[in-house]
C-alpha cells in the first residue's frame, strides 16, 4: 500500500477536528458536503464491517467450541481466548497508525485480503494434518493452527478502528453518540447470527465445513467492499510522518487531553474482569447446554445487544457520557456477581441478556468521548493505543484464570471443605468453581467503577468533553 502524498492546507482552513475544509462553507467541520452521500457511504461501511465481524467471530467462536468439546479443557479455551486478545494488543497501535496514514477504504481492503489469506491457510492445515494431531495441546500444531485462525480475526480489527474514525469523518458531532449506538446495535445483530451459527455449524458440519463457510463468506465481503466509495477529505499530517513519529503523536494526543489516559486505564482494569468472561463463559455455558443449544442461547441473549444499541441510537448517552459509562459498568459488575449464584440455566441466560443490553452504551461512551476530544488526524492512533492497552489486560486475566480454575478452584469446590465454605452462597452444582470466579470479578468491577467516579481525572475529562463539544458545535466563522 504506497503512502499517499497529502498536501498541507493553510492553518485557517483546518478545523479543530484536523480535517481540511473551506472556511465558511456552511457545513459541520467533521461532515463532508453532501449529507446523503455521507449517510449512504457510512451505512455501506457499517454493514460490510458488521458482516466481516460476523465471519471472523463465527470462526473464532467455532474454534473455541470445537476445542472445548474435543478436549474438555478449560485451560485450552482460556489460552485460545487469551491468545486472541494478546494479538489484538500487540497489533492495536500499529493498526491505528495505518488508519491515520492511509485512506480508510484502502486499509479496509488490505484487512479483508489478509483475513482471507489466513483463513485459506487454516483450511489447508486442517485438510492436511490429522485431527488428533491438531488437538494435541502438547504439540505445536494445535497452537499454529489456532494462531493462524486468530490472526485472521485480529487483522479484521483494523477495520473496526477505521470504522470508528469514519464516524468522525461522516457524522456531525451531535449525532455521533447515536451513530455509535447504531454500530452497537448492528454488532449485536452480528453477534446473534454468529452465536447461533457457530454452535450449529460445529454440531452439524464440524470444523471442516465451518472453515469452508468462513472462507467463502470472507471472499464475498471483499468483493462487496471493493464496490464501496468512501468520500474522504484531505487529511493534514504533521511533518514527522515516520512510523515512530506517528506513534509518538498518538501518545502525545492522549497526554494532551486531561483525563483521557485515565479513561484508558479504567477500561484496562475493566478488561481484567473481561478476561474472566473470555476464559469461563463458554465452558460454563457448555456445562448447562449442548453445543447447538448453547449457540442458540448466545444468539437469543444477543438480542440484548441489539436492544441496547438501539436505545443508544434513539436516545444517545446524555450530556455526560463518561458518567453514564461508569454507572453502567458498575451495573455489569452486579450482574456478573449474581448470574451464576445458582446453576440455573435461566438465571445464566437472563444475566447474559441484561449484560448485553448494557454493553453497547459502555462501548459507545468511550468511542464518543475519544471522537469528541481527540483531533481527527490522530484518532486512529488513539483508538489503536486504547485497543493495545485495554486488550493487554484481558489475556493477563485469561491466562491466569484458566489454569487457576482448571487446577484449583474447580477441584476445590468439589470437595466437602469447598462446599462447606461457599455452598450457602453458591449452592450445589458441577461448575461452582467457575461461579466463585464470576462472583469475585463482579464485585471487583463494581468497586473499580465507583472508585473511578470519585477521582480528579473523572472531573477533568468530563470538563474536556464539555469544552470540546461547545467548540465544535459553535458556528464556523469565515
Amino acid at each position: 500500500m504506497p503512502q499517499e502524498e497529502v498536501p498541507a492546507a493553510p492553518l485557517d482552513a483546518v478545523n479543530p477536528a484536523g480535517v481540511a475544509s473551506t472556511p465558511g462553507d456552511g457545513h459541520h467541520p467533521a461532515f463532508l458536503p453532501g449529507r446523503d452521500r455521507n449517510r449512504g457511504a457510512f451505512l455501506h461501511v457499517l454493514i460490510n464491517t458488521a458482516a466481516a465481524n460476523v465471519i471472523t467471530s463465527f470462526l473464532w467462536f467455532a474454534l473455541t467450541f470445537w476445542v472445548y468439546l474435543e478436549t474438555k479443557s478449560v485451560l485450552a479455551t482460556g489460552l485460545v481466548g487469551g491468545a486472541y486478545m494478546l494479538l489484538v494488543s500487540v497489533f492495536g497501535l500499529f493498526f491505528g497508525v495505518l488508519v491515520d496514514r492511509y485512506k480508510k477504504h484502502a486499509v479496509m481492503v488490505v484487512s479483508a485480503v489478509a483475513t482471507l489469506a489466513f483463513f485459506a491457510l487454516a483450511m489447508v492445515m486442517f485438510a492436511v494434518l490429522p485431527t488428533p494431531l491438531l488437538l494435541d495441546l502438547t504439540r505445536p500444531w494445535f497452537w499454529v493452527f489456532s494462531v493462524v485462525i486468530l490472526l485472521g480475526a485480529v487483522v479484521e480489527q483494523l477495520r473496526n478502528i477505521a470504522l470508528s474514525t469514519t464516524v468522525t469523518l461522516l457524522v456531525p458531532a451531535e449525532g455521533r453518540a447515536k451513530a455509535n449506538g447504531l454500530v452497537g446495535s448492528v454488532q449485536g445483530l452480528a453477534f446473534l447470527v454468529t452465536s447461533v451459527f457457530s454452535g450449529l455449524a460445529i454440531g452439524l458440519v464440524g470444523m471442516a465445513g465451518t472453515l469452508l463457510m468462513a472462507l467463502l463468506a470472507t471472499a464475498v465481503m471483499l468483493v462487496h467492499l471493493l464496490t464501496i466509495d468512501i468520500p474522504e477529505p484531505v487529511v493534514v499530517r504533521g511533518a514527522e510522518s515516520t512510523t515512530v513519529g506517528e506513534l509518538r503523536q498518538g501518545i502525545a494526543a492522549v497526554r494532551a487531553t486531561q483525563g483521557l489516559a485515565a479513561l484508558i486505564i479504567f477500561t484496562t482494569f475493566n478488561n481484567l474482569t473481561g478476561g474472566v468472561y473470555m476464559a469461563l463463559m463458554d465452558p460454563y455455558g457448555l456445562t448447562l447446554f449442548s453445543v447447538e443449544m448453547w449457540g442458540v442461547v448466545l444468539g437469543v441473549t444477543a438480542t440484548g445487544f441489539i436492544i441496547g444499541g438501539a436505545l443508544v441510537a434513539k436516545f444517545g448517552l446524555g450530556r455526560r457520557p463518561l458518567r453514564t459509562m461508569l454507572l453502567l459498568v458498575a451495573c455489569t459488575g452486579v450482574l456478573g456477581a449474581l448470574f451464576t449464584l445458582r446453576e440455573w440455566w435461566w438465571l445464566y441466560a437472563l444475566g447474559i441478556w441484561l449484560f448485553m443490553i448494557l454493553m453497547p452504551a459502555v462501548e459507545a461512551a468511550e468511542q464518543t468521548i475519544i471522537q469528541q476530544v481527540v483531533p481527527a488526524k490522530t484518532q486512529g492512533r488513539v483508538f489503536g493505543l486504547a485497543m493495545t492497552v485495554e486488550a493487554a489486560a484481558t489475556p493477563v486475566t485469561a491466562f491466569a484464570i484458566a489454569p487457576l480454575a482448571q487446577f484449583w478452584l474447580i477441584p476445590y469446590m468439589e470437595t466437602p471443605s469447598g462446599q462447606d465454605a461457599w455452598g450457602w452462597l453458591l449452592g450445589p452444582g458441577e461448575a461452582r468453581g467457575m461461579a466463585l470466579v464470576f462472583l469475585i470479578s463482579g464485585v471487583a468491577t463494581v468497586l473499580i467503577a465507583v472508585a473511578a467516579m470519585g477521582t480528579r481525572h473523572y472531573r477533568l475529562l468530563s470538563r474536556a468533553y464539555d469544552d470540546a463539544a461547545r467548540q465544535e458545535l459553535s458556528p464556523t466563522t469565515p
